[in-house]
C-alpha cells in the first residue's frame, strides 16, 4: 500500500489523478486499446491543454476541473505496465486509490457504450490488472469505454487494430460524455454520472 498516506492522512484530498490507458508510438495510435489515451487527449483539449510534458515514465499534463486539481496521465510504458507510471505519480502526489480515475477500452461491451464503476476487478485487462498489482489495490475508480468484439476475433489482434469508420465514430460520440462524467466523479458524485452516462449511445445514423 501507501505508507507516505500514513504520515499524511489529508493529502491530495483537493487532487485527481486521471489516467487514460493505451500503447506509446504511432502504430498504436488509433487501435481500439489507446482509447483513454484519444479520451484524455480530447479532455485536455476541452481545458485548453496543448501540450503535455514527461514525468512519471508518462505524459503529463495538469488542470482544475471543477475546483479539483486534475493529475492528466497517458502512460509510455505500454499498457501491460500501465500500473508503473501511475504508483510513480501516486507515490509524488500522496494520492490513495480512491482518487485515482483510469479511462480504458473493453471488449465485452459494444463500441461507444460507457460503464463507471467505482472499483471492481480488472476483468481480464492487462492494463488495470498491472495498475492493481502496483497499486494493491482494486478500490480505484475506472471509466470504460466499449470496443467491442462482435465477431469473436483474436483479442490481441483485435485490440491492436483499428475499428471500423463507423465504430470509431460512434467511440468518439462519447467523450463529450466522458469529459461531463469526469467533471461529476471528481465533485464526488460517481454515482449521478453513472445515471446519467452509463449505457449505449445514442445510435448514428
Amino acid at each position: 500500500m501507501f505508507p507516505i498516506f500514513g504520515r499524511k492522512p489529508n493529502a491530495a484530498k483537493d487532487t485527481f489523478i486521471i489516467a487514460g490507458l493505451g500503447n506509446p508510438g504511432k502504430k498504436y495510435i488509433s487501435t481500439r486499446h489507446n482509447v483513454g489515451f484519444l479520451a484524455i487527449d480530447y479532455v485536455c483539449e476541452k481545458l485548453g491543454i496543448a501540450t503535455m510534458r514527461k514525468k512519471f515514465s508518462a505524459l503529463y499534463s495538469e488542470s482544475m476541473l471543477e475546483g479539483v486539481k486534475a493529475i492528466f496521465l497517458k502512460p509510455q510504458t505500454f499498457m501491460n505496465l500501465s500500473g508503473i507510471s501511475i504508483r510513480k505519480a501516486a507515490d509524488y502526489y500522496e494520492i490513495p486509490p480512491e482518487r485515482i480515475l483510469v479511462i480504458c477500452d473493453d471488449v465485452t461491451i459494444s463500441p461507444g457504450t460507457l460503464r463507471i464503476r467505482e472499483k471492481g476487478s480488472s476483468g481480464g485487462h492487462n492494463g488495470l490488472k498491472s495498475i492493481e498489482e502496483h497499486l494493491s489495490s482494486r478500490e480505484f475508480p475506472r471509466l470504460r469505454i466499449g470496443v467491442g468484439n462482435e465477431h469473436d476475433s483474436d483479442l490481441s489482434d483485435h485490440v491492436l487494430s483499428q475499428p471500423s469508420a463507423k465504430d470509431r465514430e460512434i467511440i468518439q460520440s462519447r467523450f463529450e460524455d466522458v469529459y461531463h462524467a469526469l467533471k461529476l466523479i471528481v465533485s464526488g458524485d460517481l454515482p449521478l454520472a453513472q445515471s446519467l452516462y452509463n449505457g449505449p449511445p445514442q445510435q448514428i445514423k
